[in-house]
């Protein structure tokens, strides 16, 4: 029975972006270093930084949700350590 009920169900709806994330945003100084100095929208920013993090394997090893900063990094955190939670929020102080 829960076959036939999903069936009749509306096709899920295409969500539209919402036009504040895709608004090209100027990187600060700092922040042009690990993701260069084009103007990008929010959600590439944080994909090139996840790249960068990635590709200088700077997760933490015991838990993978903490990000090591390395020198570049440590200019836009402000601190040695921080969740992937909180690395939205402060990025949000280097982009105009």
């Amino acid at each position: 029975m829960a076959t036939a009920k999903n069936a009749s169900a509306a096709p899920a709806k295409k969500r539209t972006p919402n036009a504040a994330f895709m608004k090209p945003l100027t990187p600060s100084p700092a922040l042009a270093a690990v993701v260069g100095s084009t103007p990008l929208p929010r959600t590439e920013i944080i994909s090139k930084l996840w790249v960068y993090i990635k590709e200088h394997n700077l997760q933490d090893a015991s838990n993978k949700r903490m990000i090591n900063a390395d020198a570049k990094l440590k200019e836009v955190f402000g601190k040695p350590q921080v969740s992937m939670f909180e690395m939205a929020g402060l990025i949000g102080k280097h982009v105009k």
